[in-house]
C-alpha cells in the first residue's frame, strides 16, 4: 500500500520545482547584502522554514485541534491531521533554529546568544516537541486527543510572543521584514532579494503540504493497522475461549 497519488506527485513535482528555482535566484540572482554579505543567502532558507514552521504548521495544529475539541466537528480526522502537521512544524523549526545558529556565527561572531526571539523560539520548540510526546503516551484513544488538543492550544500562546518578541525586548535579532504588520505595503526589503523569499516561501509551503498529506496518510495507515492487530488479538481470544467451553472440565 504506498500514501502516493498522481495528485501529490504533481504536488511533490511542484515542490522540488520550487525549491531549485529557490536555490538559483538564492546563489545566483540575488545580489550579496551591503551589510551582511553573502550571509544574507543562509535568510532565503532561514525566513521559508520559520513561516513554515512558526505560522503555517502550528496555525493548522492549533486550528484541527479547535476542531476536534467542538463537539460538533470532532473527528479523528482532525486529531490526525494536527499531530501530522505539528512534526512537521517540529522539525522545520529545529531547521530554523540550526540556520540561524549558522547565520549568527557569521553575523554576530557566536553560535548562540540568550537573546530573546533566539531564546523564545527554542522554548516554543521544546513545548512542541512535549506535544508530541504527549501523544505518545498510552491511554483511551479520545481521552489523548482531547489532551492533546488542549495542550497544543497551549502552546501556540508562544508563537505570538516568538513574534514580538523583537519588539517587547531589546534583541539582537533583527525585526521582521515581510511579516510586520506595519511594513505591509512597504516592505524593507526590495528587488530580486524580495522575490527570492517569496518564491522560498511558496516553494516551502508546497514542500509542507506535501509533507503533510503522506504523514497524515501514514498515520491514518498506522492507526487502521492497530484497530486490525487489536480486533485480531480479541477473536483469537474469544476462539480459545470457545475451544476451552467445548472441551470441558478435565
Amino acid at each position: 500500500m504506498t500514501t502516493s497519488t498522481p495528485a501529490t506527485r504533481i504536488l511533490g513535482a511542484f515542490a522540488l520545482g520550487g525549491l531549485a528555482l529557490t536555490a538559483v535566484l538564492a546563489l545566483v540572482v540575488s545580489p550579496a547584502d551591503v551589510n551582511q554579505k553573502d550571509a544574507v543567502r543562509l535568510l532565503y532558507i532561514h525566513v521559508p522554514t520559520a513561516w513554515l514552521a512558526l505560522y503555517l504548521s502550528f496555525g493548522v495544529t492549533t486550528l484541527c485541534s479547535a476542531l476536534y475539541l467542538w463537539p460538533r466537528t470532532r473527528s479523528r480526522f482532525w486529531d490526525l491531521a494536527a499531530g501530522a502537521s505539528a512534526e512537521i512544524g517540529v522539525l522545520f523549526l529545529g531547521l530554523t533554529l540550526v540556520i540561524g545558529s549558522i547565520w549568527g556565527r557569521t553575523t554576530w561572531g557566536v553560535w548562540w546568544t540568550w537573546d530573546a526571539r533566539l531564546t523564545t523560539t527554542a522554548v516554543l520548540f521544546v513545548l512542541y516537541l512535549g506535544y508530541l510526546a504527549l501523544r505518545r503516551v498510552p491511554d483511551d484513544t479520545d481521552v489523548r486527543s482531547k489532551r492533546c488538543a488542549i495542550a497544543a492550544l497551549a502552546a501556540f500562546v508562544g508563537v505570538p510572543i516568538v513574534h514580538l518578541s523583537v519588539e517587547w525586548w531589546r534583541t539582537l535579532h533583527q525585526p521582521a521584514s515581510i511579516l510586520d504588520e506595519r511594513r505591509l505595503l512597504d516592505p524593507a526589503i526590495h528587488g530580486s532579494m524580495a522575490w527570492t523569499l517569496f518564491v522560498g516561501v511558496i516553494a516551502f509551503t508546497l514542500v509542507y503540504a506535501w509533507l503533510l498529506i503522506h504523514r497524515f496518510r501514514v498515520a491514518w495507515l498506522e492507526e487502521r493497522l492497530e484497530d486490525r492487530v487489536l480486533e485480531t488479538a480479541l477473536a483469537e481470544r474469544r476462539a480459545e475461549g470457545a475451544a476451552a467451553l467445548v472441551a470441558g472440565p478435565r
